[in-house]
């Protein structure tokens, strides 16, 4: 990691926190402008950034630090037994590596997933364009992970490769699917594929104790987060 990397900074006017519903937040982005590639990528992921479309950003709010970056040290990785039935029962799929390009298919189920997921939130009622924006970029290396069943489209895995992680930009998935557990089989698999391609960890963005949709990330253990400094080996308080 380039040690004396100096990059400028440019952050938001405060506005409503989409995370927690009574805070306030600001967000720093990368100089947009700045040209992008796979190595800078990895050294931001290492500093808590996170990739948006095109932009790179992490919370930097005045009074607040609930956002904390969270990956998983995928060698050491322990599955829990709840994990490992997901794990087995899923064992059924196939995974199929695709370009980032517009696919109608993929489009459908990401609609279908967000009106069953996030319905009335700001997510809500994408256009193909809204959708390209978040999950591709110009500059990174972005693959799409389908899970198939059969000929049966179960679910898509964003992924962003860099030179020692995966990141897991998003993943979404047949709602009609639930019973499958498929968000968490989703992280499963990358784990072990990072495994299988000799790399040391899977970024899993920004973990928020007190938000139900980001909170489960402490499932996966072990769990290092990015103090503003270093990462370091988060520990469970509630076994």
């Amino acid at each position: 990691m380039n040690q004396s990397l100096s990059l400028n900074l440019y952050a938001t006017p405060p506005h409503d926190c989409s995370y927690l519903p009574d805070r306030r937040a600001t967000t720093v982005f990368i100089d947009p402008y700045f040209p992008k590639d796979k190595e800078l990528h990895g050294t931001l992921l290492q500093r808590g950034f996170r990739r948006s479309g095109d932009y790179v950003y992490r919370p930097l709010c005045k009074d607040c630090q609930a956002c904390i970056s969270v990956r998983v040290p995928v060698n050491s990785f322990q599955p829990r037994r709840s994990q490992k039935r997901v794990w087995k029962k899923n064992q059924d799929l196939t995974v199929n590596a695709t370009s980032n390009k517009f696919k109608p298919a993929h489009f459908d189920l990401y609609c279908r997933y967000l009106a069953s997921r996030h319905k009335g939130g700001n997510m809500e009622n994408p256009t193909s364009k809204d959708y390209m924006d978040f999950l591709t970029s110009s500059w990174s290396e972005t693959i799409f992970y389908e899970f198939w069943l059969q000929k049966q489209l179960l679910g898509i895995a964003v992924i962003d490769p860099v030179e020692d992680a995966l990141s897991a930009v998003y993943t979404f998935f047949d709602p009609d699917y639930a019973e499958r557990s498929l968000g968490v089989y989703a992280i499963l698999w990358e784990i072990e594929l990072a495994k299988q391609i000799k790399l040391e960890w899977l970024y899993l963005g920004f973990w928020i104790k007190e938000c139900q949709k980001m909170s489960y990330k402490t499932e996966y253990q072990p769990l290092e987060f990015y103090d503003g400094q270093q990462w370091q080996l988060f520990k469970r308080t509630d076994e």
